[in-house]
């Protein structure tokens, strides 16, 4: 059978981002972050997005991460209307919670009314980014979107004399978008390799450890599957099982046999 991977790409709002890979269980589960924003009656709204940043631990204070931006500058949200959305991060993370995401904005923030430009000020209290809630719980092997929804019409205050502040009004949601199977090898010293195939195709695959003979293949579409063992000594080995959105579905030991 020939074993090829297939990686659905992502844009936000919402299409389907998966990831794969052929390791050991990692522990690990990513995170796609995505900015959205509701209508308002300007020209543009350019915001200056300078890096992103999760918190995982529970005392605020600490434990911020930064996550690798797609790309750094001016976003227009107006161009993220009606349904659409720009990708701005999708990293690993542990497994755990997130419990907030700060979003670090530059100078360079600006409205256009009418034609015109206008700089938007940022209140001297957002100058260490626009810290939001979150508490959303990572499990191994998922793969979860965040939204960043701007509501650009009430996030710009005009103070008078043609001068506006930026002050956001941002909600976020997060959701699963895809399940996982794990299981183990009986021997766990077969050195084999496990593959997700979905019709006739390998969306993923892992490497059981050695020891105990534990795989997670993270980051599968929902449906059915066969989970196929190809070992070194051993008959190749495969179960059907089927995979639901945001749960990881146990096959328990499978046994190989000579």
């Amino acid at each position: 059978m020939k074993k090829t991977t297939k990686v659905f790409a992502c844009i936000i709002i919402l299409s389907g981002l998966y990831f794969t890979a052929c390791k050991k269980t990692s522990g690990n589960s990513r995170l796609t972050v995505a900015l959205t924003d509701d209508p308002s009656a300007y020209d543009s709204v350019d915001i200056d997005i300078q890096a992103i940043q999760v918190n995982t631990n529970s005392d605020t204070s600490k434990g911020w991460t930064s996550l690798p931006l797609t790309r750094q500058g001016v976003y227009n949200l107006l161009d993220f209307r009606n349904g659409l959305d720009t990708l701005l991060t999708s990293t690993e993370l542990p497994a755990g919670t997130v419990s907030q995401i700060r979003l670090i904005l530059g100078s360079n923030n600006s409205v256009v009314i009418n034609g015109t430009r206008y700089p938007l000020e940022t209140p001297s209290g957002q100058q260490s980014g626009l810290k939001l809630n979150v508490h959303a719980t990572l499990v191994a092997g998922i793969e979860y979107k965040l939204w960043i929804d701007f509501d650009a019409g009430r996030s710009i205050v005009e103070t008078g004399g043609g001068s506006y502040i930026l002050k956001p009004v941002i909600r976020t949601y997060t959701e699963a978008t895809s399940g996982a199977i794990k299981g183990s090898v009986v021997p766990a010293d077969a050195h084999s390799i496990a593959y997700a195939i979905q019709n006739t195709d390998t969306i993923g695959s892992a490497i059981p450890d050695t020891t105990l003979g534990n795989f997670l293949i993270g980051g599968l579409p929902a449906g059915n599957y066969h989970v196929s063992i190809h070992p070194e000594s051993y008959a190749d080995t495969t179960i059907a099982t089927s995979v639901t959105t945001g749960s990881v579905t146990d096959v328990g030991a499978i046994n190989l046999h000579q």
